[in-house]
C-alpha cells in the first residue's frame, strides 16, 4: 500500500508540472473581438452598425483606388465609405497587447483608438520621405513614428501594440499615464516608451479612464480589419 501510495503521488506531481505550461498557455491566447462572420459585439457612435459596416472580403476598387469594395464570403471587417460612424467592441479593455492587422485604398485615412481614447493614426503614408504624428503609426497630436513603415494601398499592415492603460487611486485621482510600451507596424519598431498625458481629441468619452473599448474611426475614409486579437495582461 505505502509503495502505491508514493507511486500515485509521483504520477500526480508529474501531471501538475505538464499541466502548469498549459494553463500558462491558455492565458495567452487572446481575446479576438471580431468573430469574422458577423457583427456581434460591435457598436457604432450614434447608429447601428449595419447600417455602414460589412463583413466580406475586403479589395481595391479595380475601378478607382481610392475605393474599398466588399465580396461576399469573407473574414474582414469593412467600413467601404469615407463618411461613416466610429464603431468600437462592447466589451472593454486595459492593459494589453493589441494585434491589429488594416488595409486602407489610396489616400484613405482612419485611426485606432485603444481603450477608445488613445489614436494611433491610420494613413495612407506609402512612398513618403518624411512622416510627422499625423501619418500612419503616428501617436496623433502626440509623437511621430519613428520611421515610415507604411505599405502601398491595398496591402495588408500588421499593428502591434504593447500598452499600458492609465491608473488612478480610490477617489479617482490619476496616478500613472497611460503609456504606449512598444509599437511595430509591419515588424519595424515605431515608437517606444511613450507617455500619453491625457486622451486624444475624437474617442468615445473624450475622458480618461481604467479600461474602455477598442474603438476604430470610420468617419475619415474607408478602411478595412481583420486578424484583431487583443492579450490582455493580469
Amino acid at each position: 500500500m505505502r509503495n502505491s501510495a508514493i507511486r500515485w503521488s509521483l504520477a500526480a506531481a508529474f501531471l501538475m508540472l505538464f499541466a502548469l505550461p498549459l494553463q500558462a498557455a491558455g492565458k495567452g491566447k487572446g481575446i479576438e473581438p471580431f468573430n469574422g462572420r458577423d457583427l456581434s459585439g460591435w457598436r457604432t457612435a450614434g447608429g447601428d452598425p449595419q447600417a455602414t459596416l460589412k463583413v466580406g472580403t475586403a479589395r481595391l476598387d479595380p475601378q478607382d483606388p481610392a475605393r474599398l469594395i466588399v465580396e461576399p464570403g469573407g473574414s474582414d471587417l469593412v467600413n467601404p465609405t469615407a463618411h461613416a460612424k466610429d464603431f468600437f467592441t462592447e466589451q472593454k479593455f486595459g492593459d494589453g497587447v493589441y494585434e491589429i492587422e488594416f488595409m486602407v485604398p489610396k489616400g484613405s485615412n482612419s485611426g485606432i483608438y485603444i481603450m477608445g481614447e488613445y489614436e494611433i493614426q491610420i494613413l495612407d503614408s506609402f512612398g513618403k520621405t518624411e512622416v510627422g504624428p499625423g501619418d500612419v503609426g503616428g501617436l496623433y497630436g502626440a509623437q511621430a513614428p519613428r520611421v515610415n513603415a507604411a505599405k502601398a494601398p491595398g496591402e495588408w499592415q500588421k499593428f502591434v501594440v504593447d500598452f499600458r492603460a492609465p491608473k488612478f487611486d480610490a477617489s479617482g485621482q490619476k496616478t500613472a499615464n497611460a503609456r504606449f510600451v512598444r509599437v511595430t507596424l509591419n515588424g519595424k519598431v515605431i515608437h517606444e516608451n511613450v507617455e500619453m498625458k491625457q486622451q486624444t481629441p475624437g474617442g468615445v468619452t473624450g475622458k480618461e479612464h481604467p479600461e474602455g473599448p477598442l474603438m476604430f474611426q470610420g468617419n475619415h475614409g474607408p478602411v478595412a480589419f481583420r486578424k484583431i486579437k487583443i492579450r490582455p495582461l493580469e
